[in-house]
């Protein structure tokens, strides 16, 4: 009994300090007005911007039309594509020249090239060859254009077999049909499934530099020396410095969320409260990170610069969140897992998107909280040593 009533006051003197820390450190940010701008609306003006900018969905190309033809079906065939979303018709070519001009001056993203002897090909039952030539600059956007216009094609040749059958009087037969459902995203809207790396990469920056900039200021002016020789304990400090900015991400994720129901279409399909929870030790990962950067930069260029190429860089292009990581070199798979975004991510997609539970995700839970403890140890240490040297 008494080495309980032991533990519970050992409990809550430390908590008692932690507290007070939080306590300060709230009050320092409360009076720092830009930096409450940078907290809370810069997050929403960096989800507006790559919510509608970074889109994989490929609308509206440019597209001329050569029409050496001038038959029924190329007319059909013109007619259906202008009538899509997909493309626009920009004009009509009169040579062969003006395709290099077009293509050249960029006003042109294809040019589709109907043969003169189209109609006598057809109406002899025989293959023609209806030339599509494609931008090849952007690869991704050219191997879209080519999967549009080979669907497009399919469709037509699909509407002349069934005029043809028709007309002889043969019965039409598909042995197989596929018929294709998409689960989580029926509408393949690119902006729902980048939302989640959105969410990871605002949270992670403004955690890593928020707090890596708010030590390094007291660093700078000398009244965090006052903690380091008070009888306060380095653990204490940490936790103390990293609590408000991760109730601050708590408030931001939260805000995020809404305005991506707003604005994108966004529904939470899973538990919030597990989404909480899984939220709050990101947010505690990155708070460490930032403790880390803090503890080894002596100026706040230096900690802003540090925690930019720590957080931004790898929360981009190692995550997942816009290259596939299965699609990168094996030596650089094995290196997106210094950063924590590429768990969260996962994580984030599987509660928003499938709605399943912590089943499908317990392995990237187990590597945040690894995460989270070696670079609050390594922060530790390097307070510690620079405690020393005071």
């Amino acid at each position: 009994m008494y080495l309980f009533i032991c533990l519970k006051r050992i409990r809550n003197k430390l908590l008692t300090r932690i507290l007070a820390i939080s306590k300060k450190e709230m009050l320092q940010l409360k009076r720092d007005k830009r930096m409450l701008f940078v907290l809370f609306i810069f997050p929403i003006i960096l989800l507006a911007i790559f919510g509608y900018a970074i889109n994989f969905d490929v609308h509206h190309i440019q597209l001329f039309v050569f029409d050496q033809a001038k038959t029924v079906d190329s007319r059909n065939i013109i007619r259906m594509l202008g009538s899509s979303d997909y493309f626009d018709i920009k004009g009509y070519l009169n040579n062969e020249g003006q395709i290099k001009e077009v293509l050249d001056l960029n006003k042109a993203q294809s040019v589709i090239v109907f043969p003169k002897d189209m109609s006598k090909k057809l109406n002899t039952n025989r293959n023609v060859k209806v030339q599509i030539l494609i931008d090849g600059v952007d690869g991704n956007t050219a191997a879209i254009i080519e999967n549009y216009m080979n669907a497009a094609t399919l469709a037509y040749n699909k509407k002349i077999a069934k005029e043809f059958f028709s007309k002889n009087g043969i019965p039409i037969y598909i042995p197989i049909a596929l018929e294709s459902i998409f689960w989580f995203n029926p509408g393949l809207k690119s902006t729902l499934f980048l939302i989640p790396g959105l969410i990871a990469m605002i949270l992670v920056i403004t955690a890593v530099i928020s707090i890596s900039l708010s030590i390094v200021r007291e660093k700078e002016r000398a009244t965090i020396d006052q903690l380091y020789v008070s009888p306060l304990k380095f653990l204490e400090i940490l936790l103390g410095k990293s609590i408000p900015y991760t109730i601050i991400g708590l408030i931001i994720s939260a805000m995020i969320l809404i305005v991506s129901h707003v604005m994108f279409g966004l529904t939470i399909r899973g538990n919030i409260l597990l989404l909480f929870l899984t939220t709050l030790l990101f947010l505690f990962s990155a708070s460490n990170l930032g403790i880390f950067v803090s503890s080894i930069a002596d100026s706040q260029q230096v900690a802003f610069q540090l925690a930019t190429l720590i957080s931004l860089l790898p929360s981009v292009i190692l995550s997942g969140f816009i290259f596939p990581i299965a699609s990168m070199p094996v030596a650089i798979q094995v290196f997106t897992n210094i950063t924590p975004a590429k768990f969260y991510i996962v994580i984030l997609r599987d509660i928003l998107l499938k709605g399943v539970g912590m089943e499908a995700f317990w392995p990237q839970i187990i590597y945040l909280l690894i995460f989270a403890f070696i670079f609050l140890f390594l922060a530790a240490i390097f307070n510690k040593r620079a405690a020393a040297n005071l």
